[in-house]
């Protein structure tokens, strides 16, 4: 199972924390420190059945100057515009080994990323 996380992030280290007490495997990848490339994160929302812009948290986006139109016209340049700045991707990021992938920032989210990794 891997995850993109920002150790600050109190979300992250919960999703950590809660993951590991299960005894499941993490690779963790600090996503600031190791940028996923427009096709990683193009993937990433794929896997979710989103949109690039939906992965982006709005006030980080708004600071590090992405201001694009939310539609199809725009979509490689909104995945560009994350690689750029990861700092404006949601986190925490998890996939299991199946490919499920999710935003773990609530319960519901961590029980089906681990019960996806557990098969």
């Amino acid at each position: 199972m891997e995850i993109w996380l920002n150790p600050a992030c109190s979300k992250c280290r919960t999703a950590v924390s809660e993951l590991e007490a299960q005894g499941l495997d993490l690779t963790v990848r600090r996503y600031l420190d190791d940028p996923p490339t427009a096709e990683e994160i193009g993937a990433v929302v794929e896997r979710l059945g989103l949109e690039p812009w939906d992965l982006a948290r709005d006030k980080e986006a708004r600071e590090e100057g992405i201001d694009l139109p939310r539609d199809a016209e725009h979509r490689a340049d909104w995945l560009a515009a994350l690689a750029a700045h990861p700092r404006a991707i949601q986190r925490p990021v998890i996939t299991a080994a199946d490919g499920t992938t999710v935003i773990g920032r609530d319960a519901d989210s961590l029980a089906r990323v681990a019960d996806a990794e557990r098969g």
